[in-house]
């Protein structure tokens, strides 16, 4: 081969190399960093700001017309909107992808992201939304036996049957997604299947169920419980430790006969099926894709709630089963936010809430999710509600973290961020950020409102970032904060307070708080029902 042409092929090889390594990294993917991770969205990070659809809005065009404005107007920057497997596909074959480009040519006009929810096989336990030919032929498509060996609305796991055809068709629709939306990227990730969960009862007792049963718990599962041994969660823990760390055997051999041996061995299958369609899925489009959780109530037995979903206690089984899923997420409709956050938030699984019950609250707990827990969004549900008291100060919680969203991505790595969330029963928090411990509280602690009074305080939130060891960003709402240096002997002063706005990433600096605003210097304060960015610089004194 001549020189020449020898390094055109070579120079036209390496441009090839290149363009593909551009096309597959901008792809949306999630990067893990340490304890953190981003997603990152034509490879920049990405913080999702978002609002899930209620079940049935994404069937109609005509319905969501005038939803897109109202969600605009509210400061979100992504749409988490179902995809329905009965429409996709009412005939066996034959697919139909007219609300799908609708949803995201939409989208697209709105200047938003999309995060698709594949209502597939099962949404909320039930299989609802499989398509009618799926539902009639329960030879085909065998269901859910409870344990007096009578149907459910649920199709089994164990039938693949319908995995191969939920495979089918959501591969069908990774493969539109990839064809229409790859060079746009404005389907940012996926949601596969619906809240799993097993009911009535806590396992499936159909033949196919039983024969499972029977069988030696799955090498891969003994495997990985052998492997992680010292970092598994403690119920896991327990319930294979009280039967002997067994390596071999069925699924009551290894766990003993109870409850919970019976939810963890419909865990695992329901976990390899939702794996094998987000498998299939990423083959065509490696896209994020994430399950979510129906968190159990306290005090519930398995099958007194949606058993065997990824829920914190059966974590280790989806992680085991379900390697292709890169996210459990759970979607919050009780109480008990800080509990439920601290058991998704691990090193393998950052955390993502993709619906909260659209409340009183939800704008103080997304400044905090995402300000401690370095959450990659926070999504309220059914959105397009009329919910003015719970909507309009979630608007203006998102305007805060899409301003700081830059210097968010940085304090990340650098470990210099953390979020309050303050209430009556909770008013005061202390932290240390740069050089100095940092006291918290709620701002009706100073007693100046007449809402001081009330029974039930509002509650309040934000995100602090140290800039240096002595300057710092706070967004958030109903804050008062004081400064104690770490070194003895000294006393912490305010050198200036601005208010201020991220204009394209630059922080545009307001008025000067140096007065009645900053208490002559004892504090800073974004009162209760303001929303606002302020950027402190501090001094020490003795």
């Amino acid at each position: 081969m001549k020189p020449r042409l020898l390094i055109f092929v070579l120079c036209c090889l390496i441009t090839f190399k290149l363009k593909a390594q551009t096309t597959v990294q901008a792809i949306p993917h999630i990067q893990y960093y340490g304890s953190n991770a981003e997603l990152l969205v034509d490879g920049a990070p990405y913080l999702i700001t978002g609002g899930e659809l209620g079940n049935s809005s994404a069937s109609s065009m005509a319905y969501m017309n005038p939803i897109w404005p109202k969600l605009q107007k509210m400061h979100l920057n992504t749409v988490i909107a179902p995809v329905y497997w009965e429409l996709l596909e009412p005939q066996e074959g034959r697919f139909n992808f007219t609300l799908i480009d609708d949803l995201v040519k939409s989208a697209r006009q709105y200047h938003m992201k999309l995060v698709l929810l594949w209502f597939g096989t099962w949404k909320n336990s039930m299989s609802c939304y499989a398509p009618g030919w799926v539902k009639t032929d329960q030879k085909r498509f065998p269901r859910v036996a409870n344990s007096t060996g009578g149907p459910e609305e649920i199709i089994t796991p164990f039938s693949k049957d319908a995995s191969l055809a939920d495979i089918k068709a959501f591969s069908s629709l990774m493969r539109h997604v990839k064809e229409t939306d790859s060079k746009f990227h404005t389907v940012i990730m996926v949601q596969v299947e619906n809240e799993i969960g097993m009911l009535p009862d806590a396992r499936d007792h159909s033949t196919l169920a039983g024969e499972a049963f029977n069988q030696p718990v799955p090498a891969k599962l003994i495997s990985y419980l052998s492997s992680h041994k010292a970092g598994l969660v403690p119920e896991m823990q327990k319930i294979w430790q009280e039967g002997g760390n067994k390596t071999s055997g069925n699924w009551e051999a290894v766990f003993g006969k109870s409850l919970a041996t019976d939810e963890l061995f419909m865990a695992w299958y329901f976990a390899e099926y939702a794996n094998a369609v987000a498998k299939a899925g990423k083959a065509i489009y490696p896209l994020p894709m994430y399950v979510n959780a129906a968190l159990n109530a306290p005090g519930k037995k398995p099958g007194q709630y949606p058993s065997a979903g990824p829920l914190p206690h059966l974590i280790d089984i989806w992680k085991a089963a379900a390697p292709d899923l890169d996210l459990l997420s759970p979607d919050f409709y009780n109480p008990n936010f800080k509990y439920w956050n601290d058991h998704y938030t691990r090193p393998d699984n950052a955390l993502f809430i993709p619906e909260h019950r659209f409340e009183d609250g939800v704008d103080a707990k997304a400044l905090y999710a995402i300000g401690h827990y370095k959450a990659l969004g926070f999504s309220p549900f059914s959105i397009e509600t009329d919910n003015k008291t719970a909507g309009e100060p979630l608007s203006q919680s998102y305007k805060i973290i899409q301003q700081l969203s830059g210097e968010i991505s940085k304090a990340k790595r650098k470990g210099t961020m953390e979020g309050v969330l303050l209430s009556k029963d909770a008013d005061t928090v202390r932290l240390q950020l740069g050089d100095y411990v940092l006291t918290v509280a709620h701002d009706l602690t100073l007693g100046w409102s007449p809402k001081a009074k009330d029974a039930n305080w509002p509650l309040t939130g934000g995100i602090i970032i140290a800039l240096t060891n002595n300057e710092f960003y706070v967004g958030g709402t109903g804050l008062v904060i004081s400064f104690k240096p770490i070194k003895d002997g000294e006393r912490a002063g305010i050198l200036q307070v601005d208010e201020g706005v991220f204009v394209d990433g630059k922080w545009q600096p307001g008025r000067r708080l140096n007065g009645d605003e900053d208490h002559q210097g004892r504090h800073l304060r974004i009162p209760a029902g303001e929303y606002g960015i302020q950027r402190i610089k501090l001094y020490n004194y003795k």
